[in-house]
Parts: structure tokens; sequence; C-alpha cells
């Protein structure tokens, strides 16, 4: 039996992450360019998920939200609570890539707009952020498809309440234990063909992009 709720929570709370997660990954890895000597502790306070188990994660997140509520909604057990755990959890993913698209900017670049009187903003906005377009649309690719395959923290934190917390991966593990294969199978192709349709539309974007690129300098 394919568990619809369980789908439309997980876009929904993809959804809801890529768009919070994005100006956000955006501002701390332009951030990251000027951090200093404190830049390897920033890095790797904000790699921390990608080496920390799920159930590390969770734990702490859930001890740190319980009995903590936003407007009345406590925060754990709660789309809202999953929603901050999802957040915290796509840090890297929504970051890395985009710091590594500034780097790569040329400074000379920079330095050129400025001279020309540019603002640091109008340099950012007019500049910066076309370069690291590629970035963007890797960070927001992974992000997603990441969001939609998170089982660990999510179910620390959310528990499995049917149309509230209960993703994909969880009703995927419900059905597992119930040995019903085939919704398992379904619900798996799905989240497999999601997962893999979206990062196939970023790599042709992103080589459709360098084409284009390429014979303009040609």
């Amino acid at each position: 039996m394919m568990d619809s709720d369980a789908i439309y929570l997980s876009l929904k709370l993809a959804a809801w992450t890529l768009m919070l997660l994005l100006p956000i990954g955006v501002w701390a890895a332009r951030q990251l360019l000027n951090a200093g000597y404190l830049k390897p502790f920033l890095e790797a306070a904000l790699a921390l998920p990608l080496v920390l188990p799920p159930t590390v994660l969770g734990y702490y997140l859930l001890v740190g939200l319980g009995g903590k509520t936003i407007f009345g909604i406590p925060l754990v057990f709660s789309f809202t609570g999953i929603l901050i755990a999802s957040l915290i959890v796509n840090l890297p993913f929504a970051i890395q890539p985009i710091q590594r698209a500034f780097e790569a900017i040329n400074p000379e670049i920079i330095e050129a707009a400025q001279v020309s009187g540019l603002s640091k903003w109008q340099t950012f906005r007019l500049i910066e952020l076309p370069l690291a377009w590629r970035g963007i649309t890797s960070a927001a690719v992974l992000t997603f498809a990441h969001t939609l395959g998170e089982f660990g923290v999510i179910l620390m934190v959310g528990g499995a309440i049917p149309g509230e917390t209960k993703t994909v991966s969880i009703s995927i593990y419900d059905k597992v234990q119930s040995f019903d294969a085939s919704g398992a199978g379904a619900l798996s192709l799905i989240l497999l063909s999601t997962s893999l349709i979206a990062i196939a539309l970023s790599y042709g974007v992103l080589g459709s992009h360098a084409s284009h690129a390429k014979n303009w300098r040609g």
C-alpha cells in the first residue's frame, strides 16, 4: 500500500528545508571567505553532520529541543522539530558547494568590479552570485535529495507520527518491520527515482551551462 501522506510530508519537508537553508548557505559560504584564523574551526563545526552518527546528532537535538515550544507548538515530535533538525543536518550540503564556487572566483574580477565603482552589494549581486551559480545549483540539489532520504535524525526528533513526522524513509522502515516488502519496495523506488531525477537535472543544467560558457569563450 502506497503511503501518500509520507510522500507528501517528505516533499514538504524537502521544499521548506531548501527554501530556508539556501539563502543561509549563500550567506554563510560568503562569510567563510573572510573568516581568518577562525575559518578551519567554523568549517569543522559546519561539517560535523557529515561525520556524526545520526543517532548522536538526533540525541543532542532531542535534548536541546525537548520541552521547548514556538508559539505554543512543541519542537519535538512535530513538523517544526523535524524541520529544525533537517536544517541543521543539511548545513554542509548547502554551504560547502557554494563556498567552493565563491573560492573559485578570480579575485581580480572582484577588484575590477570595485575599481569600476560597484559597491560591495552590487559586486556580490551582479558578479559573484552569477559566477557561483553552479555551486548554488549543486547545493540546492544535494540539500533537496538528502532531505528526502534522511532517516536517523528525523526519527529521533520526530518519531513516526502519521501526517506529522512520518516521512518516506521512516515509512519504508515501518513497512520492512511489518514484512510489507511490496510497500517498502514501491516507496524505495519512488525515493530512488526522485533523487536520481533531481541529480540528473542538476548535471544536465550544469553541463549545458558549461557548454554555453565554452562556446562563448571560443
